[in-house]
């Protein structure tokens, strides 16, 4: 019998933290968090109105010289304790995110484990903030180059990564100088919080670090972003709220990181190692129950594996044991909420109209909670909206190809390009393909892409500029030129 993880969540902070303390949104309104595994609710947060949003900025305002001259080793310590704080906390804050969020036990714990590496492989990059010097061709001048915090910086997170879509942001935020306003989502905001008070505690200073929940982001986050104090955006979120942050950026000309959607696939050739491809995609597709924007979007197999592919990974995602995101055998947590559950319906139903077929799933079990089956289909239409849109659910439509120019074409045709997955054991073909292919990340005969130490980002309507590695850090960061001669 599954036993359940273990959370006292009256311990968890569950207002604002604006200038290191924690205070009752102005509006005296606030926000119900619910557990998608049963539909009840768990907490209720401040929600921020602009007052609070103005004296957010202001806290991180006052901080800001003084972090910004704090020497990069004292960063680095207070980010290095930072870690070591999530490490010997990552039970509870594992627990935590299954509960808000739905995802299984198992995925909560490597979210925390992966969250809290940026925050060490940050510490280390605090110390590496390297300037460069030249002569100019004509040689009458020296070229110094120096690297200083961009400002005052307003990160935005979304719900399926509650831990590490803050950390990836926070940890390089921190170790350029800036300080910042991290606004969460409301479906997952208690992890957020939580994070918060590690960082207190780890000795982040009062205001380098805000966090603001709100049910009205437009309204607070714009007049965040109307604030000539405020020079950095970096959003993680949806290509259609990415457009609007853009066009309301582009008004104070801030400096903006957008990590969007994703349609991610995922090419199989005849010569791959067939084991090693369904390993990958139950990692590619199922990590966090396909909510995430590298999750394998839509499967390409060469025809002469893709019957067998099939079959197999319908057995796979068959038996997955779908349940309670806390109990401890769960293998497949509910989706977040009512509205996705729906959006995944639609998508099989319309993939089903136009002549798909179901192999194993294809609905919604009948329990309380946001559950939606593991779920393959065969002979996937073009047309079907599944494959042109992100699913963000465990669906895996499977679609033949017949020649590797067709399988470059097929991955290319769609507005994205965040990531994407191929398996064949000629190494040559595999970089020609990785090559072609207009994605910013590529993982050649593995499941997972993502890492602290390497660039995070994707090219077309998936984003602009990189996450992790020390392309992150520069993320807030201005170069500086000065010229001169001795």
């Amino acid at each position: 019998m599954s036993t359940k993880a273990n959370l006292n969540i009256e311990n968890t902070p569950i207002d604002l933290f604006i200038g290191g303390s924690w205070i009752h949104a102005s509006s005296g309104n606030r926000i119900d968090v619910f557990n998608p595994s049963n539909e009840q609710r768990l907490a209720s947060v401040a929600d921020a109105d602009e007052k609070d949003a103005r004296a957010a900025v202001d806290a991180a305002e006052k901080a800001a010289p003084g972090w910004a001259a704090t020497s990069p080793r004292k960063r680095s310590e207070v980010l290095s304790r930072c870690y070591e704080l999530m490490v010997s906390d990552a039970e509870n804050l594992a627990a935590l995110i299954s509960l808000e969020n739905g995802k299984a036990i198992s995925d909560a714990r490597g979210e925390v484990a992966y969250a809290a590496e940026f925050f060490r492989w940050y510490a280390e990059e605090a110390v590496r903030i390297n300037g460069e010097i030249s002569i100019s061709p004509s040689g009458l001048a020296r070229t110094l180059v120096q690297y200083q915090p961009v400002g005052i910086s307003l990160l935005i997170t979304p719900w399926n990564f509650p831990a590490a879509m803050a950390t990836r942001k926070i940890g390089p935020a921190l170790a350029a100088g800036c300080t910042c306003i991290l606004k969460p989502a409301t479906e997952t905001p208690l992890t957020a919080y939580a994070i918060a008070a590690l960082l207190k505690k780890a000795g982040v200073p009062d205001g380098v670090v805000n966090v603001l929940t709100t049910s009205r982001s437009g309204k607070v986050c714009g007049s965040i972003l109307e604030d000539p104090r405020v020079r950095k955006l970096s959003f993680t979120g949806s290509t259609e709220v990415g457009r609007i942050l853009l066009r309301k950026a582009a008004d104070s000309i801030i400096n903006c990181s957008m990590e969007l959607g994703g349609n991610a696939p995922f090419i199989v050739f005849e010569d791959a190692d067939l084991d090693q491809a369904i390993e990958g995609a139950m990692i590619a597709k199922m990590r966090n129950g396909g909510e995430a924007c590298t999750a394998a979007n839509r499967f390409y197999v060469q025809r002469a594996l893709v019957d067998e592919f099939t079959s197999r990974l319908a057995s796979r995602m068959g038996a997955l044991i779908v349940d309670d995101g806390v109990n401890t055998g769960t293998q497949c947590g509910p989706l977040v909420n009512r509205g996705a559950v729906n959006k995944v319906a639609s998508l099989v139903d319309d993939a089903v109209a136009k002549g798909a077929r179901v192999v194993t799933g294809g609905k919604a079990p009948e329990r309380a909670g946001f559950f939606y089956l593991p779920t393959v289909l065969a002979d996937v239409s073009p047309d079907a909206e599944l494959l042109n849109e992100e699913i963000f659910g465990p669906v895996a439509p499977v679609v033949a190809f017949d020649t590797e120019a067709e399988a470059i074409r097929l991955a290319n045709s769609t507005e994205y390009g965040l990531v994407a997955y191929v398996y064949t054991k000629d190494l040559a073909r595999g970089m020609r393909v990785s090559e072609a292919i207009e994605s910013g990340m590529i993982a050649l005969n593995r499941g997972l892409v993502s890492d602290p130490a390497a660039p995070f980002g994707g090219v077309k309507q998936s984003g602009l500029g990189r996450e992790g590695a020390h392309h992150g850090l520069l993320e807030f960061m201005e170069a500086k030129y000065i010229s001169t001669n001795w």
